[in-house]
Parts: C-alpha cells; sequence; structure tokens
C-alpha cells in the first residue's frame, strides 16, 4: 500500500513558524489530490489545507492567511508552511492524499479509511 510520512511536528511559542514536510509515494505527491488534517484531542479530524495535481488549494477560515501549501515535484514533498501558531492549531497533523476530487473536496470530505494516510505527527502550541 501506499505510504505517506510526515515531519517536522514539534513545540512553538505562540507567534512563532513551523514547516511541515509530507514525502513518501511519488506517485500520490504528483497525481493525487493532497493535503494536510488535523485532529486535536476531543475534536474531530478537520481538513486544514489542500492541493489538487492542477495547483489549486483550499484552506479552512481558521488558518487562511497563516499557513500556505506547495508541492515540490523536484523533491516529490508537500509542505505546509505555518505561520502566527496559536495555542488552537495544537493538534496531531496528518497527510493524506486522495485520487479524485478538487482540493476544497478533498479538504472537506475525506475521512480515515479511504485515501492515504500517514501516521501524524504532533504540533503543540502552548497556551
Amino acid at each position: 500500500q501506499e505510504q505517506l510520512v510526515e515531519s517536522g511536528g514539534g513545540l512553538v511559542q505562540p507567534g512563532g513558524s513551523l514547516r511541515l514536510s509530507c514525502g513518501g509515494s511519488a506517485f500520490i505527491l504528483r497525481y493525487y489530490t493532497i493535503g494536510w488534517f488535523r485532529q486535536a484531542p476531543g475534536k474531530e479530524r478537520e481538513g486544514v489545507s489542500c492541493i489538487s495535481s492542477s495547483d489549486g488549494t483550499y484552506y479552512s477560515d481558521s488558518v487562511k492567511d497563516r499557513f500556505t501549501i506547495s508541492r515540490d515535484s523536484a523533491t516529490k514533498t508537500m509542505t505546509l508552511q505555518m505561520n502566527s501558531l496559536k495555542p488552537e492549531d495544537t493538534a496531531v497533523y496528518y497527510c493524506a492524499g486522495l485520487n479524485h476530487g478538487g482540493a476544497g473536496y478533498v479538504c472537506r470530505n475525506l475521512q480515515p479509511g479511504f485515501g492515504s494516510w500517514g501516521q501524524g505527527t504532533q504540533v503543540t502550541v502552548p497556551s
């Protein structure tokens, strides 16, 4: 089964920045709509930002203007640059992809058990 692998999580102070990377399956990273999802304790998993194979993007309202998603075909990775981090950004962040649908569709609808998922990386922003 194709795999995705996240890296770059950690502890950062409010207002700081962090950069997440997703690697693994070059096929998924090139041809799927892929994105970042997060799950905070006691909350449902939510789509944060997604990018389609044609580089269309989607951002949830909670991260718009603070996070930037990008895909690098040379390194076959996807990154999420997170700036102005807040305590409410604390969550496990997952990289995931689906072989159909645009960025908005995938971010709003993709659930575990469908598509391809990584194992997650913890991001902690203390209050």
